[in-house]
This record gives structure tokens, sequence and C-alpha cells, in this order.
């Protein structure tokens, strides 16, 4: 298996030229001087060579291994110690952190891409310090002043880890059942009894705490509430003291992620404080939601990434049959047809994730950093918009590339040896957790595209459009008409939604699907435009990738808004006793 390389000089010239980064982040005060594009490949120069050379040699031995628990106990596998040790001594666990409390206060835009790489190389250990992040950032945003200058230093260190505790045997995707109780105390704390399940890095022997952000109902109350809890006691110097009443009930045996802690959680009177407002919980839960949902559709991105390394490096490896023509005793099978079918098919889909990823983090730089309200107040639309798409395109797609990638080496692809499989079963969760890809479609089409009466959506698409407004080919057509027969149908949506209650759940998948290939042909088509533009070295791929991109993968459009026109009733009137 060869090593994992970081697709760096994509990762660059997004930054460079798609997205001029540079220019951003010196318009934004917060990060003026703090960041340029020479840094930023720095970081992720570093980065790259972290994960090639500690991170991606544990990843498989990790997987085969797995996570042990014995007596309450959480191990990891050999080797994830000295890699998380590697990434905290770096300060890659803050890398976006807020700079008051220890953080790095990198950009978003460069923090995707440092998460990819992640992924790419291991996801199981990724997740570790991606939970670590989310908690951050929803402590940062909703904690009282004494809460984060106690616990963000030691999150954005890494000597401490963050997890995020939601789910219920009674309670998956709707919260409204939770049982889990917050007794309030006379010193403002509340006493925490329960317990969550998947609780993903619940426990771990990488750090010497676990902060688990808890939902619970207040005593009294009916509706949800969020609190800090730490496994172990923080002492009034801030170090880890006595255990809080925060115990591991068992892990969970997986299909994949092996080398992740998935645990159940029990809080026995475990002492807590209030994050936020007293039954707003659910509101300070989401800061860390989307910010997990877009790493999450980061892990179908890397997942993928590493799919088509492996895949394009095998089919040139691989000697079977011959080209037409050819008087070899056999050739590399990335001659035929299929072959090439299948690699370009994943490496289109992956370089315009890629783009789909930078863009989301762009805007959530802008919804941060900017001085400009109207600035701000646009792209946390556009956020909203772009997040759904995010998670359940880049995972839904992520599956298909790992699956595809696996077939491209035949049989040798479904033996462990080669290590694909591996990245089919690691990825397979990135569409259930984190929100399931149907509640994220049903966000999509439900809240953000017709809960403003399209407003935002049409918004987006027009300003997307504009930047290839001269290009006059039959693509920048063919896209054009696809955005507007994907309002059309939006549109047919929107006006009968409340006359036919089930048609939004219905057909969200095959909306969100229709707009995440249709925004792909917008970035093959922009990539190929820039990159001719500034002479860049890209030009000519880039060209030929938007050209098979056009032909044989965008046209899957058509059928999802045919689907989605036919409207619901074939879906709703059939008998319960026929499902």
């Amino acid at each position: 298996m060869n090593p994992y390389q970081a697709p760096l000089s994509e990762m660059r010239f997004l930054l460079e030229h798609l997205f001029d980064a540079d220019a951003t982040w010196q318009s934004l005060p917060s990060l003026e001087g703090m960041v340029d594009l020479d840094t930023a490949l720095a970081i992720l120069d570093e980065a790259a060579k972290l994960n090639r050379e500690l991170v991606h040699p544990i990843n498989r031995p990790g997987d085969e291994e797995g996570v042990a628990f014995d007596s309450g106990k959480v191990t990891t596998p050999a080797g994830y110690k000295a890699a998380y040790d590697a990434f905290v001594e770096g300060g890659w666990i803050g890398l976006c952190g807020d700079p008051q409390y220890g953080g790095m206060g990198m950009p978003k835009m460069l923090g995707v891409l440092v998460d990819e790489m992640g992924y790419s190389a291991c996801n199981a250990l990724n997740l570790y310090g991606s939970l670590t992040a989310g908690a951050a950032l929803a402590i940062n945003a909703h904690g009282t002043e004494e809460l984060k200058a106690t616990y963000l230093p030691k999150l954005y260190s890494g000597e401490w880890a963050g997890a995020m505790d939601m789910t219920e045997p009674q309670a998956g995707s709707d919260l409204r059942h939770i049982r889990t109780r917050a007794e309030p105390q006379e010193d403002g704390s509340f006493l925490i009894s329960g317990s969550k399940i998947f609780i993903t890095g619940g426990d771990q022997d990488l750090t010497e705490n676990v902060v688990h952000l808890v939902l619970a109902k207040i005593a009294g109350s009916n509706s949800l509430s969020l609190f800090l809890v730490p496994k172990y006691a923080v002492t009034d110097s801030g170090e880890a003291g006595e255990a809080n009443g925060v115990t591991v009930g068992s892990i969970e045996h997986k299909m994949g992620l092996k080398g992740s802690a998935t645990c159940v959680m029990n809080f026995d009177s475990a002492r807590g404080w209030l994050i936020g407002r007293e039954n707003k919980g659910l509101a300070c839960m989401f800061t860390m939601m989307n910010y997990e949902r877009l790493a999450i559709g980061i892990q179908g991105l890397g997942s993928a990434q590493a799919a088509v390394q492996m895949a394009s490096d095998y089919a040139k490896e691989r000697m079977q049959g011959n080209a037409p023509g050819s008087s070899n005793s056999s050739d590399p099978i990335v001659v035929h047809g299929d072959v090439r079918r299948m690699l370009l098919t994943t490496r289109t889909l992956t370089d315009a994730g890629r783009a789909l990823a930078v863009h989301t983090g762009k805007q959530l730089d802008l919804a941060k950093f900017a001085d400009d309200e109207a600035v701000k107040a646009k792209a946390a639309r556009y956020v909203g918009l772009l997040t759904p798409v995010a998670k359940a395109f880049l995972t839904d797609r992520g599956l298909d590339i790992t699956i595809m990638a696996q077939q491209v080496f035949g049989g040798h692809g479904y033996i462990r040896e080669t290590g694909i499989e591996q990245l089919v079963r690691d990825t397979r969760i990135a569409q259930i957790y984190e929100g399931t890809n149907g509640i994220q479609a049903i966000d999509f089409l439900g809240r953000k595209v017709a809960g403003d009466n399209l407003a935002t959506v049409k918004e987006f698409i027009a300003e997307q459009l504009a930047l290839i407004d001269a290009d006059t080919s039959e693509q920048a057509a063919a896209l054009r008409r696809g955005f507007a027969e994907f309002i059309e149908v939006a549109e047919w949506i929107n006006e009968h939604k409340l006359a036919k209650p089930s048609l939004i759940n219905s057909l969200a998948v095959e909306m969100l699907d229709a707009f995440g290939y249709l925004l792909y042909g917008f970035y093959h088509l922009w990539m190929t435009k820039v990159a001719t533009e500034v002479g860049s070295e890209l030009a000519k791929p880039k060209a030929a990738y938007c050209d098979f991109y056009f032909a044989k993968v965008m046209p899957r459009y058509q059928a999802l808004l045919a689907s989605a026109r036919s409207g619901d009733d074939a879906v709703i009137d059939i008998n319960d006793d026929w499902l």
C-alpha cells in the first residue's frame, strides 16, 4: 500500500486562485496579519508530512486491533497515543480556536483542508480531535467567562478532549424523548443523571480528562438544556481532580472506525454547569452540531481522496488484459474504458467536493469575522444553505467513491490486505451520524430552500453563475438550464408544501442531490476558467475533468428532478403492510 500523499497542488489552487484566500483574510480585521497564503501553505505542508509519516501508518493496524474495554477503561490501538501527542505538541487541536484562550485562530478555509488530510490518513484518530474542536466552539459561543477560561485552554491544547452526548436508546433523531435529568444545586451547578449511547470519543486513554456536553432536562421542565460535565472534577488550580460520576458502561462493536471509541456513557449525579440559557440547549448544541456536520462531510471527502489515490495507483500498476491494438503480453488496467470511467468519476466528484468544502469554509469565515453586518448576514444564510449539502452530498458521494475505488481493485479490493475495504467500512457511518443524510436533505429543502420561499438559494445560484457569465460554451448553457430546472421544481414544491405536508420529506434527498450535482458542475467550469486564466499547470487536466463531468456525471441531476416532479403520491399512497 503506497503512503498517503496529500493533494497539495489542488489545495493551493483553491486557496490561491479560486477563492482568493489571501485577499479574503486580509479584508477581515480579526485575521489581518495573523495568516497569509505563505503561512497557510506552510501549515498544509506540515500537516501533510505529519499525516503521511505518522498517522497513515497506524490506520490499518489500528483497524485490526480496535479499541479495547476492560473494567471500565478504554484503550486505543497501539500508536494512537504517540500520534495524538504529536498533534498536541504541534497545536493542531486548536488550529481554528480562539487565540484569547490559546487557540491558533486560523480560518476555516484552511481548517477544512487540514481536516481532509486527517480523515484521509486515519478516520478513527482524526475524530478525537474533531469532537474536541466542536465542543470548544460551543463553549466559546455560549459558555460563561469562567467556563471558557477554565476549559478552553485545556481543550485547545489537546490536554483534555471534548465529546457530544445527545443520543439515548429511546431518543435517536427525535430528541424530545431524552430522559437524562439535571437537578439544580445551591451553588449554581447541576447534578446530571442518565445514560447516553453512541458517544464518539466518550472516553479514551489519550487525554487527562474528557469534557462532555450533555443534553438533559432540568427537573420540572420538559425542554432541553445543555450542560458541561467533565469526567474528572476540575481543581482550583485548573487540573483534573477527583472522579465526577461519569463512567463508561460499554463500547460499541462497529462495522468500521474500530480505532474510535464509541461509548455508552453513564452519568450518576455528575456535577455539571449550564451552557447558555435554561431550556435552550438545542440552540447551543447546534453550534457544535453544525461544525460537526461540516466536519463529517470532510470525513466523506477525506475518505474519497484516499480512495482515489489508492485506486489510481493500483490501476497503473496492475497488469491485466490488453488495450485495443496492443501487442503487449498485458497492459495496466488503467487502459481499459470501464476502469477509466471509474477513476474519472471518483476524481471529478472528489475535486469538486473539495471546492464545496473550502467554499463553505469561506462563508463560515465571513459570517464569523466580517465587519460589515450585511456581509455577515448573507454569509450566515449561505452557511445554512451549504452545510446540509456539504454533510450529505460529500458523505453520500464519499461512500460511492470508496465503493467504486474498491471495484477498481476487483477481488483484491474485498480482502483486507489492500486497505481499500477499510475505507468503505469507515465511511459508511458518515451518512448516519450527526444527523442522517435524509434529515440533512429535509433541512436543506424544507428550511433552507423553501423556508424563505427560495430567496437564499436563488441569490446563491445567481451569484455563482455570475462568475462564469462570459462563458458561452454549451457546458455553461447546460448548467444554466439545469439550475433553472432546479428552481422550477423547487418553486412547485414550495407552492404545494402546505397542501401536501409529506411532499418535502418525500422529495428532499432527490432535490439535495440534484443541487449537489449541478453545484459540482459549476465548480468544474469555474476551476477550468480560473486555471486557464492564471496559466496554472492544472489547466489542462481541469478542462479534461470538466468535459468528463458534464458528459458522464452531471446529467444525473435530470433523473433526480424528473423523479421529484412526480410528487409524493407514489411514496405516500402505499399500504404500510406492503412496505
